[in-house]
């Protein structure tokens, strides 16, 4: 059963956990009137940074998942979304399934930080506020990454 920790105000930035998540992402973001700026599908749940279109996106977009539970935080002080899309794309590295994000495919961070095609990635205003060209954001963001070491997860 999905739940959710937080109100889901339309326009507001959600870092979301799903857990048991089955359906296919892109036709359930746009089905839940969603868009998503970072992920990292992780073996047992989803990382996502999303902003709902409308009031009801986040849990609309679990129950369209078939997601067994949703956990989701307001991301409302600008400086923290590319913070928490950091901790999103960093998943797998403090897990020890990789050893750099760019090395894990199921993440947002090679479209973030390397300009990959990735169509689940919308831009938010504050990555395009790293630079006024795409390659100047790209580059700020990739430095973000090698000034702030992951800690380990506890096991």
């Amino acid at each position: 059963m999905s739940r959710l920790a937080c109100p889901q105000p339309a326009g507001i930035p959600l870092h979301a956990v799903l857990r048991g998540a089955q359906a296919e992402l892109p036709a359930a973001l746009q089905a839940a009137g969603c868009v998503v700026h970072a992920y990292a599908f992780m073996a047992t749940h989803l990382h996502l940074l999303l902003t709902p279109l409308r009031a009801d996106g986040a849990s609309a977009l679990a129950r369209r998942l078939g997601a067994d539970e949703l956990d989701a935080s307001p991301v409302i002080v600008r400086r923290y979304l590319l913070a928490c899309m950091r901790y999103i794309e960093l998943n797998p590295v403090r897990a020890g399934l990789v050893r750099h994000p760019a090395d894990f495919g199921r993440s947002s961070y090679r479209a973030n930080a390397l300009g990959e095609p990735d169509a689940l990635v919308t831009p938010h205003a504050a990555y395009f506020a790293l630079g006024r060209s795409a390659e100047e954001r790209r580059a700020a963001y990739r430095a973000s990454f090698r000034s702030r070491r992951p800690r380990r997860a506890i096991a």
